[in-house]
């Protein structure tokens, strides 16, 4: 029972976690705009971002208020990189 309890507490925190900062939200603004970091973790969670636009649509996949360049090229890194390279982790996986 006691390890469900903390499964239950970890999956909460993760969500906390992942959904504190996602694109829309209102932590960046025209005065402080979305950087290269900011770009790679929308990027990692744009799915999570992307099924919570559906109820809020305040919630964007993309933030308007960013760097530009920066922001983009940490943005797709983070998409190839991420969901790319699980497929290429499954592939190698497969042929051992």
């Amino acid at each position: 029972m006691q390890r469900w309890f903390w499964c239950l507490v970890f999956f909460f925190m993760c969500i906390v976690i992942l959904t504190a900062c996602v694109p829309g939200g209102g932590s960046n603004t025209a005065e402080n705009p979305a950087g290269f970091f900011k770009g790679i973790w929308h990027g990692w969670i744009a799915p999570i971002s992307l099924i919570w636009g559906f109820f809020n649509p305040v919630i964007r996949l993309y933030e308007n208020y960013n760097t530009g360049w920066g922001y983009d090229f940490g943005f797709y890194i983070a998409i190839i990189g991420g969901f790319g390279g699980l497929s290429l982790i499954r592939k190698h996986a497969k042929r051992k």
